[in-house]
This record gives structure tokens, sequence and C-alpha cells, in this order.
């Protein structure tokens, strides 16, 4: 029987800057990295069709400029999504992405960091930029999944630059190769079809990226609210962050979350 294979996308809500950061600015302070897994089959049929639907339905449909989900530019209602000023268009949307949110099928994983309690810290990685800290945290909790399901599966995330892309892909490259503090080499590489990184920018249209972009802040702010450094959520993204609930990681046996699907760093 053939393995079966996941993807996971990743990205996040926050930078990984750390100079200049305030204590008292939770918005800047904290960083999110997000992760959607899915079926790989499902990831080349179904998901793209349902995706594209919840776009036509709302925002048309342009073969040579498609609409990219974007959950700054939705937020803020511009550009092609300032229809949604409408309030009525408005929650006929949210109330479709809330149906579209339960009923698509895949596994999340969220790591929210302190970047001020863990900038000097050593999570297993020789350098302490905050956005690799979190990668290796993902890749910890999506690989140990795997290997419980008996699954292999790749990673793709959002393109931030040169830069930062090519430190990004040599710091994946090093927890393939070198393990982490608490994990070998092995742990990783075993379910890892790649030890490369892929990465995507916005515009590529790639429906899983777009679906991590839409659901990044909600996760944060509920794992700052559930850890008191934040005020709770309300309106449309308590209710994306209320949906999330059961599309985390959690342990196989006792149902627990917190330290499976969901991870605060400080």
């Amino acid at each position: 029987m053939p393995v079966q294979r996941q993807r996971l996308y990743i990205d996040e809500s926050g930078d990984h800057a750390v100079a200049g950061v305030k204590p008292s600015s939770w918005d800047k302070r904290y960083l999110c990295l997000f992760g959607c897994s899915f079926d790989f089959d499902y990831c080349l049929n179904a998901l793209q069709s349902d995706v594209n639907a919840l776009k036509a339905a709302h925002f048309g449909v342009e073969l040579d400029d498609p609409v990219i989900l974007h959950r700054e530019d939705i937020s803020s209602k511009r550009g092609v999504f300032a229809c949604l000023r409408d309030n009525a268009k408005n929650r006929e949307y949210q109330e479709h992405f809330l149906r579209f949110l339960a009923a698509v099928r895949f596994r999340a994983f969220a790591v929210v960091i302190d970047k001020l309690s863990t900038k000097n810290s050593w999570y297993g990685l020789t350098d302490s930029n905050p956005y690799h800290i979190s990668l290796l945290a993902i890749l910890e909790r999506y690989c140990g999944w795997l290997r419980f399901t008996r699954q292999v599966g790749d990673v793709l995330a959002e393109s931030r630059g040169g830069r930062e892309d090519q430190q990004l892909k040599a710091a994946y490259r090093a927890i393939c190769k070198g393990g982490s503090r608490y994990r070998p080499p092995a742990f990783f590489s075993s379910v890892l079809t790649s030890q490369e990184i892929k990465l995507k920018p916005k515009a590529a249209n790639i429906p899983g990226l777009q679906i991590s972009d839409h659901l990044a802040y909600a996760a944060k702010r509920r794992i700052l609210e559930e850890n008191n450094r934040a005020k709770p959520l309300t309106g449309f993204e308590k209710e994306i962050a209320d949906a999330l609930e059961a599309k985390y990681n959690r342990h196989e046996y006792n149902g627990r979350i917190n330290g499976y699907g969901k991870v605060f760093l400080t």
C-alpha cells in the first residue's frame, strides 16, 4: 500500500525582527508561525477547486490576474476586496469562509514565540532567529505526527526575499542533517521527502499558503489570549479561532493540543 504524502504550508503573523521591540507592543513582540498540513492528492484536486469557488462567489474570476486571498487586504477591504465594505457582502463572505474552514481537511500547527525572552536562548539551532526557532518547533511536531501516522511529507513556506530565503533554506537543511537538541537527524529525515524547504511568493496563487495566511493571525491571538498576553478575540477573528480548534494537531490518546498543535515559546 502506498505511503500517504502530506504537504505543510507555512505562513507567519508578525516578523522576526528583534531590534527596537518594546515589551508593551504585543503585535511586534510575538511572532507566530502557522502551518496547515494537507494530503498531497487533496491539494492537487479538491482544495484548488474549493478555494477557487470561494473566490469566484465573492470576488469574481479573472484568468490573467487571479484573486489572491491575503488577510491584511481582506481586513482592510482594499483592492479587489473593497466590495467587503458593504456590511451584508462582508458578512456573506465571512460565513462562506467559516463553512469552507469547517469542511476543508487539514491538520494545523501553530508556534508563537516571545522574541524578547527567547532571542538569546538556544532551541537546538546555532542561530537565534525567531523564525528559525519557530520552524524547528513546528517541524518537531509535524514530523512527530508523520511518524506516528506512518506518512511522509514536505514543507512549502512563503518566500520573504533573497537573503531571508537563503537563511531559511540553510536553517531547514541544518535541521534535516543535524537534528535538534531533542531529536536526532533521522527523526526528521525519515519522514521528510526533501531536505530542501520549498519557497513560493503569495503571487504564486497557492491555495495552501493563502489559507495559512488567512488563519495565522487568529491562531496567534488565541494562543496569546490563552497565555494572558492579549485581550480576548472578538468578531470574525474569534470565529476563525474557534473553528480552528478542531483542526489542531493533538495527542492521539488524550486529545491534548498544547505542546502538539499549539506551542508558546517564552
